[in-house]
């Protein structure tokens, strides 16, 4: 290729290059041609600053979703994940720290035999919500019938007067469901809404959020400090 003494073509080429349609084996025989040469160097400097300039005034437009996951599968990218599927991410340290979870809640089991049959509040279902470390911080149960959850805080991380906890139900598949922002006490009992718990939740999960619960309809807002395995128990 020589573009000595060729200014339209010279021009033709740079603008090209500027707009990234000069592609493949053109566009590296270019590249290697800027090097020895300052005045292509500069005529591409110039188109820049041109092509620039009119981008200013062009309306932003969302491309489709299917040039993302064409984008993401060329390049092997793995897909952003919100951050309450935090089980999505194939994390090994989540599997590990769940299996503690379940084996926390297999000694709720005889408690909660117990408890039922000296007639107190009968449990439906029970979760041991657990930190980064595996150590139990919250136990939480429901009562179906009546319609409650019981949430016993063990050992929660201490919070500003701006910052509460959420608890949510995280189901297989789809969004989030709140159960509610929990109080400061130790002993807490909220209201269980009948799809709150449905057979697709298989974890619960408290986020960290602003005073008021999440401003995000689609989920928690804040990191998630405790996750455990839901478990049904009658």
């Amino acid at each position: 290729m020589n573009l000595r003494g060729n200014e339209p073509l010279r021009e033709r080429l740079a603008a090209e290059y500027v707009l990234g349609t000069l592609k493949g084996r053109a566009r590296r025989r270019f590249e290697g041609l800027m090097h020895g040469d300052a005045a292509l160097r500069r005529t591409v400097g110039e188109w820049r600053e041109r092509l620039g300039a009119m981008a200013e005034f062009v309306t932003p437009v969302q491309p489709d979703a299917r040039v993302r996951q064409a984008i993401e599968r060329r390049l092997d990218l793995q897909p952003a994940v919100p951050a309450w599927q935090f089980w999505r991410n194939g994390s090994l340290a989540f599997w590990r720290t769940l299996a503690v979870s379940a084996s926390a809640v297999a000694t709720l089991l005889l408690v909660t035999v117990t408890r039922h049959e000296a007639g107190r509040p009968a449990v439906s279902d029970v979760a041991t919500l657990i930190d980064e470390q595996a150590q139990a911080a919250l136990v939480v149960t429901a009562d179906r019938e009546a319609r409650l959850l019981r949430v016993r805080v063990l050992a929660a991380a201490p919070l500003t007067p701006n910052q509460v906890l959420q608890l949510w139900a995280v189901p297989r598949r789809g969004a989030p469901r709140s159960l509610g922002v929990l109080g400061r006490g130790r002993e807490l009992t909220l209201p269980l809404a009948g799809n709150a718990i449905g057979a697709d939740v298989a974890l619960l999960a408290v986020s960290l959020e602003p005073a008021g619960g999440s401003p995000n309809p689609q989920g928690p807002s804040g990191p998630i400090l405790y996750k455990g395995g839901w478990v049904r128990l009658m």
